[in-house]
């Protein structure tokens, strides 16, 4: 249950890696609310507020994106003199792997894009923006900025959302600036003239984009692959990465290689933000040493994560490489994870108004008491956690002759279970670190616990979580089945 050795590099790199993030940067405003009644004044909704959520969007989510990666960036973008372009400031401030080079511009607004959201739906979106190109001062200062912020920068990201940063010259220069300097530029492109890319590493039109930029069809994957030679001989851009929704991605290559990258099966609550994902780990992976195959290969896992979350969400490193343990044909499809991407997986659970229990215990050798304590567990929650001890907890616990198999085939056991979403091994004799990690809504274990103290107990409840005992089912014990074949063979 390892990666490839080409994604265990990246991994290991990540966190070395540095990366320049250039573009339109705004402030998304996620108002989250409930709908019970239509308005007695109009026809609408009544949408009652009950929470407010201020994060970066645009550029600004590829640098929150790199953050979570572990992937250091020199962040250079413009803002205005206003409140919103203050709290872009404090927003970056507080991502400790950016370093921030913001060009205040007066009299603008920065943009802000206000997203009512009920439950999982969103209800309607409200844009405050002034869209025009920055004079030619502002364009020399953001370039200034970004030849202060290049040195030690493995990869460049510029993200364009058509808000002015990009204009003409600043694409002109800063491509040029990189090509020279050997540092792949990821583009996420705006409008349909692609020219103004000339010289870019890789391009990552979806596929609406793609047809209109190449001016061709893009029904199948010859007529993508034919349009995306189309843009890239026209353009002059070397490769392209073509987003596919669920039909997943097309890579071409400028030696001519297509690279077909399937979707991974995932719930899609909400796709804001997700091309700000890729062009993230595109760069973080290319920073990191890898091979454009390898990240986009990556890109695509984590833009399936970030799909499967509410609001302008982030890919964790231990996520995506979740992710990759699956698919590279580990970890039982995915449901055996670290402490860190469990965390990452439960918080995403629970973002979507999901109940999260969790369980625990040895599972050594697994027997019909297990699975009714599973299924027990599973239909009072909607996602089910399992902590298993690892092999020397066991032993610390059990004896010296157990565990009668190892942790990864209990792991294996345990994440082939219908009724098991996810599993994460502790080292420790009880589960209490695990649980303060994970705070999980619903905590089970077997009645045989009535009058006894439930550890991690107070940890659930004191967050609005509860207890569960489940029934117990008479005659099994992993111990007594161990003690018969031990005395069969005597």
């Amino acid at each position: 249950m390892t990666l490839s050795d080409s994604f265990s590099r990246i991994f290991e790199g990540l966190s070395r890696a540095r990366v320049m993030c250039l573009g339109d940067v705004m402030l998304d405003h996620f108002i989250y609310g409930e709908v019970s009644r239509i308005s007695p004044e109009a026809p609408v909704p009544v949408f009652r507020v009950t929470r407010d959520d201020l994060m970066l969007g645009g550029a600004g989510n590829v640098a929150r994106n790199l953050s979570a990666l572990g992937t250091a960036s020199v962040f250079v973008a413009s803002v205005g003199n206003d409140a919103a372009g203050d709290e872009v400031g404090r927003l970056l401030a507080a991502e400790t792997a950016v370093t921030p080079r913001l060009h205040s511009l007066k009299g603008r607004r920065t943009t802000e894009k206000s997203r009512f959201v009920a439950g999982v739906q969103q209800l309607l979106r409200a844009d405050r923006e002034e869209v025009d190109d920055l004079s030619p001062p502002d364009e020399r200062a953001v370039l200034d900025a970004a030849e202060q912020g290049f040195p030690g920068c493995g990869a460049l990201a510029l993200s364009d959302y058509g808000k002015g940063l990009l204009t003409p010259r600043v694409l002109a220069e800063i491509l040029t600036r990189a090509a020279q300097a050997g540092i792949p530029a990821v583009v996420d492109p705006k409008g349909r003239d692609y020219r103004r890319y000339r010289g870019a590493f890789l391009a990552t039109p979806n596929r609406a984009e793609l047809a209109e930029a190449a001016g061709h069809p893009v029904a199948g994957d010859d007529a993508i692959v034919d349009a995306a030679k189309k843009l890239m001989q026209d353009c002059g851009i070397r490769n392209l990465l073509v987003t596919r929704s669920q039909d997943g991605m097309t890579l071409v290559e400028e030696d001519g290689t297509v690279t077909h990258i399937a979707a991974q099966a995932r719930e899609v609550f909400d796709v804001s933000g997700a091309g700000d994902t890729v062009v993230a780990t595109l760069c973080a992976a290319l920073a990191a040493g890898g091979s454009l195959v390898d990240a986009a290969r990556l890109a695509n896992l984590a833009g399936g994560i970030v799909v499967g979350k509410i609001g302008t969400a982030t890919a964790s490193a231990a996520e995506v490489k979740a992710a990759a343990l699956a698919l590279t044909g580990g970890h039982a499809n995915g449901k055996v994870m670290d402490r860190d991407a469990t965390a990452a997986r439960v918080r995403a659970w629970q973002g979507q108004g999901l109940a999260v229990g969790f369980t625990n215990g040895c599972f050594d050798l697994l027997h019909p008491g297990h699975v009714s304590l599973l299924r027990q567990a599973r239909a009072a929650c909607d996602r089910l956690v399992v902590g298993l001890n690892s092999d020397a907890s066991v032993k610390r616990l059990k004896g010296e002759t157990r565990p009668v198999q190892d942790e990864n085939a209990r792991a294996l056991v345990l994440a082939a279970l219908a009724d098991v979403d996810a599993v994460t091994l502790f080292a420790e004799d009880t589960p209490l670190e695990l649980i303060s990690v994970l705070k999980p809504d619903l905590l089970v274990k077997g009645a045989d616990y009535a009058g006894k103290t439930v550890v991690g107990a107070d940890i659930v409840t004191e967050s609005g979580g509860r207890v569960v005992l489940a029934d117990l089912e008479a005659g099994f014990s992993t111990t007594n089945t161990v003690r018969k074949l031990t005395e069969g063979r005597a």
